[in-house]
C-alpha cells in the first residue's frame, strides 16, 4: 500500500468514526429576495443541462411566465426536454436551436425578452485544455455576444453562471470563465443607468449534476470498484441544484448591475464524500490531475477590498463601483476583513458525516 493510499484509508476511517455530535451547518435556501417572473419572458442559454431543467421546473411551479425560452444547440436534448415539459401543459415553453457563438441568432432569440440566464459553457477541464480555441469561442466570445444582444434588445437583466475555478484560475476553463465574469461586470459601463443590468453568480460543485463526482462514485460503488481519490486532503464546495436555482433567481432580483454573487455553502473533503457513498469500498490515491487544485477558492484575498457580506452570500463589486458599494452598505451589508479569502479549506462550514448525509438527502429529495 502506498503512503498516499494509506493516508486516504486513515482519513476514511477517521471520517466514518467521527462523532456526529456537532450540528451540521444549515443549508441556506437562498430564496430571498423573491423575484416576480409572472407575465415575464425569460431566456436560458445552455438550458438543456442539469441547471436548465431544474430552473424550468422551479419557474413553472412558482410562476406563470409569458414565455420561457430554452436556447441551446443540441436538438436531441431539446426533444427530450420537450417530453418532460410538453407545450400542451406548458404553453409558455419555447425551444430555440442556436449557439452563443452566433450573435445574430442570439439577437433574434432575445427579442422582447425581459431576463436572461446565461448557463451555456464548455465546462470540462481536460476538454478545454485539449481544445483551447473552442473553449475561448464559447466561454469568452459567447459572453461578448450575450452582452451585445442583450444591449441591443433592451433586456432588463442578465445573470451569468460562473464557477469557483474562475478565482485564481490554473486551467483554461477557469481562465475563460474569469474573462467571462469580467466581460459581464464591465458591460454595465455600456448600458448606462437605465439600460440592461449584468451580474454574475459564482458557486462550487453541484451535487448530482451531470458530470458531478457524486453519480460517478455511485456508479463505481454499484460495480464494486475502487474509488479513485486524487488527494486525501482535497476539499470542495458543494451546492444543490435547488440552492443554485434559488440563488440565481434571488440574485437577479437583488442585482443593481456589476455584482459577482458568491453563496455561503459548505465544504467537505473528497475522501469524506467517497466514504459516505461507499463506506465498504476501498479507496486508491491516483494523484491530482492536470489543471486541478487541492482546494478551490471562490473569493481570493486580493478581492477582499471589494467584497461585502450580505447575510447568506458575499458580493464582490467592481473597484470602480463606489456608488453601488455605498448603496449596499446603506442596506446593511458589511465589508469583509482585509485579506479575507473564501476557499474550501478555510471555509468555517465543513461538513462531517452527518452534515454530508443531510446535503445528499436534500440534493436527491
Amino acid at each position: 500500500m502506498t503512503n498516499g493510499t494509506a493516508m486516504a484509508q486513515r482519513a476514511k476511517k477517521n471520517f466514518v468514526e467521527a462523532e456526529a455530535a456537532s450540528e451540521h451547518p444549515a443549508l441556506r435556501d437562498f430564496s430571498q429576495p423573491w423575484i416576480d417572473l409572472n407575465d415575464k419572458t425569460v431566456l436560458v442559454t445552455g438550458g438543456t443541462g442539469s441547471f436548465g431543467n431544474h430552473f424550468v421546473k422551479t419557474v413553472l411551479s412558482h410562476y406563470k411566465p409569458k414565455r420561457l425560452i430554452i436556447f441551446s444547440r443540441d436538438e436531441l436534448k431539446q426533444y427530450e426536454m420537450q417530453q418532460r415539459f410538453p407545450q400542451e401543459e406548458h404553453p409558455c415553453m419555447r425551444f430555440f436551436i442556436g449557439d452563443v457563438r452566433d450573435r445574430d441568432r442570439l439577437d433574434l432569440a432575445m427579442a422582447n425578452v425581459d431576463y436572461v440566464v446565461h448557463g451555456a459553457a464548455l465546462k470540462q477541464v481536460p476538454a478545454a485544455e485539449y481544445n483551447p480555441f473552442e473553449c475561448i469561442r464559447t466561454n469568452v466570445l459567447g459572453a461578448e455576444n450575450i452582452v451585445y444582444a442583450a444591449l441591443r434588445r433592451n433586456v432588463q437583466k442578465v445573470i451569468a453562471l460562473s464557477t469557483d475555478k474562475a478565482a485564481n484560475p490554473v486551467n483554461l476553463y477557469g481562465a475563460s470563465k474569469l474573462a467571462s465574469d469580467k466581460i459581464f461586470v464591465a458591460a454595465n459601463n455600456l448600458s448606462g443607468a437605465d439600460g440592461t443590468k449584468f451580474a454574475v453568480v459564482r458557486y462550487g460543485n453541484v451535487v448530482g449534476s451531470r458530470g458531478s463526482v457524486v453519480p460517478f462514485f455511485k456508479k463505481l460503488v454499484e460495480s464494486g470498484a475502487e474509488l479513485p481519490i486524487t488527494d486525501a486532503r482535497m476539499t470542495r464546495f458543494w451546492i444543490t441544484l435547488t440552492q443554485g436555482v434559488n440563488l440565481v433567481l434571488s440574485s437577479m432580483e437583488m442585482s443593481k448591475g456589476g455584482e459577482i454573487f458568491v453563496p455561503k455553502i459548505p465544504s467537505t473533503t473528497i475522501t469524506g464524500l467517497a466514504s459516505l457513498l461507499g463506506p465498504q469500498q476501498p479507496q486508491k490515491i491516483v494523484g491530482i490531475r492536470p489543471g486541478e487544485k487541492l482546494h478551490e477558492t471562490m473569493i481570493p484575498a486580493d478581492d477582499s477590498h471589494w467584497t461585502l457580506d450580505v447575510g447568506d452570500r458575499y458580493v464582490i463589486l467592481a473597484s470602480f463601483a463606489a456608488a453601488l458599494r455605498e448603496a449596499y452598505l446603506n442596506r446593511g451589508a458589511k465589508p469583509v476583513a482585509e485579506g479575507f479569502s473564501y476557499s474550501s479549506d478555510n471555509n468555517p462550514e465543513q461538513l462531517d458525516a452527518r452534515g454530508l448525509q443531510h446535503l445528499l438527502a436534500e440534493a436527491y429529495a
